[in-house]
């Protein structure tokens, strides 16, 4: 069982990952803002991030910039999960820190597969 924390503002879209992910036992933690997703992944130390691009405050590229410049959380991986499906969205989410890019809609059958593959 992990703790993964999702940072995700769509209502539909939280559910959906958080329904999936408790079905295979790890524990969700959930955060729908990037600088709640941010305190909380100081607070409560998840062993993965699943993060939304498109959030309010600020976007998912700054908030994984801003965990991977903090000791204290870099060592997190991050998956960005997100509608952003254009020439170099891939490309940005990884520079700006993520280890992994799914593609909104998530296929319920295959994410958890997606998923494990970032799990330590």
């Amino acid at each position: 069982m992990a703790r993964i924390l999702v940072i995700e503002d769509n209502l539909h879209n939280m559910y959906l990952c958080s329904y999936i992910l408790k079905k295979s036992n790890h524990e969700v933690l959930q955060a729908y803002c990037g600088p709640d997703g941010i305190n909380m992944c100081k607070k409560m130390a998840p062993d993965l991030i699943i993060l939304d691009i498109q959030l309010p405050e600020m976007d998912g590229y700054a908030v994984a910039r801003a965990i991977k410049s903090d000791p204290s959380t870099n060592h997190i991986p991050i998956v960005a999960v997100t509608s952003y499906a254009m020439a170099g969205d891939k490309e940005h989410a990884l520079a700006a820190g993520c280890q992994g890019y799914i593609e909104k809609p998530i296929n319920p059958d295959t994410f958890m597969d997606e998923i494990s593959g970032h799990l330590k």
